[in-house]
């Protein structure tokens, strides 16, 4: 079985199985707390505007995208009549153009669809652009928080997958997880953040995502033995939390999962995706990460027996401190997509 090699893109500082069913999921009570790293693949809902340039052309530089009102963040959709799912489209679109004024369709953050006329310039190679970067998805590692054994629904990563260059939330069009292997993890350093590398099968499919939202990414697994290797666990509200000891679960050499110690160290009120501060405090893991490192996003936080949420981001200054997001802050958002989606 062939494997490909990729770099963890995720952040922990700073992502075709059974169709999803069609019924509405109840809220659960227990979850299994996970902690299995996958590679997480997405694809964007349009193709996302990353940055924006210039078009040499034999009169000079010209940019017409940037000229018409584009912005980095931008999701092109529509290109007159034709629907874009990817940037071979729009590239082929704005090909067959022929330099005539085209209609674009974008979803900005924050607004309404917005529409743009541009006319493509005819660059020294004589091809039609409009000075646009793009990007239509992503793929990396990442860490599986919950699985809900009587829905079917999963979560990952405790916050969302962004665009590394705009920041902006990645509109989800179609998206899956697969089985990953860690391959190696560099240690992160003050100012330095580590990262775990790994391995994974793109032609095997272990679970579908239906959302990408601010506390994580959401999916129904493929079958019911997917992600069931541990033994559920009450859910621990962010009421629940407390100072002190608790553990987190980590895959971060080979598939292995295993605890490690950490401290809650400080617990915030009234944010959705940061509801504590963590402090790692396990040897075993300092040793080969020196704490948290890009990968372990999503790493399941457990407290006095009950699942209470899940690593999100480091400190870069810090790399034995991060954040994490209360688990009743993921669910709320997984199980409203979730109906949503039905």
């Amino acid at each position: 079985m062939k494997f490909k090699r990729v770099s963890a893109i995720f952040m922990a500082l700073i992502i075709v199985a059974a169709a999803a069913p069609h019924t509405l999921a109840a809220m659960p009570t227990e979850l299994v707390p996970v902690g299995r790293t996958v590679g997480i693949d997405i694809k964007c809902d349009g193709v996302m505007v990353v940055a924006l340039g210039e078009v040499e052309t034999e009169s000079g530089s010209v940019a017409p995208a940037a000229q018409a009102g584009l912005l980095p963040g931008d999701v092109i959709t529509q290109v007159g009549q034709k629907k874009i799912c990817s940037a071979a489209e729009f590239k082929e679109a704005i090909t067959n153009s022929d330099g005539k004024t085209v209609t674009v369709q974008v979803t900005r953050p924050g607004e309404q669809r917005l529409r743009f006329n541009l006319t493509p310039a005819k660059d020294e190679a004589g091809a039609y652009e409009l000075g646009l970067w793009l990007r239509d998805g992503m793929a990396g590692i990442g860490t599986v928080t919950f699985y809900d054994p009587k829905s079917g629904i999963f979560g990952a990563l405790g916050h969302a997958v962004s665009d590394v260059e705009t920041g902006s939330l990645m509109p989800l069009g179609t998206g899956c997880i697969m089985p990953a292997t860690v391959t190696s993890a560099r240690r992160g350093e003050p100012g330095t953040p580590g990262e775990l590398k790994g391995e994974f099968r793109f032609e095997t499919k272990l679970g579908t995502l239906f959302a990408n939202t601010p506390t994580g990414i959401f999916g129904h697994a493929a079958d019911s033995k997917t992600l069931t290797r541990g033994e559920p666990l009450p859910i621990g509200g962010a009421k629940e939390l407390e100072l002190g000891a608790a553990k987190i679960l980590a895959n971060v050499s080979g598939t292995e999962i295993r605890e490690y110690d950490i401290e809650i160290s400080r617990i915030f009120s009234g944010g959705d995706d940061r509801n504590m501060m963590i402090t790692v405090t396990d040897p075993a893991l300092l040793a080969i990460t020196g704490g948290i490192v890009q990968g372990m996003s999503g790493s399941p936080i457990v407290q006095n027996g009950k699942l209470v949420g899940a690593v999100t981001h480091v400190l870069i200054n810090n790399p034995e401190k991060g954040y994490g997001v209360s688990i009743d802050g993921m669910l709320a958002n997984a199980y409203a997509s979730a109906a949503m989606a039905a």
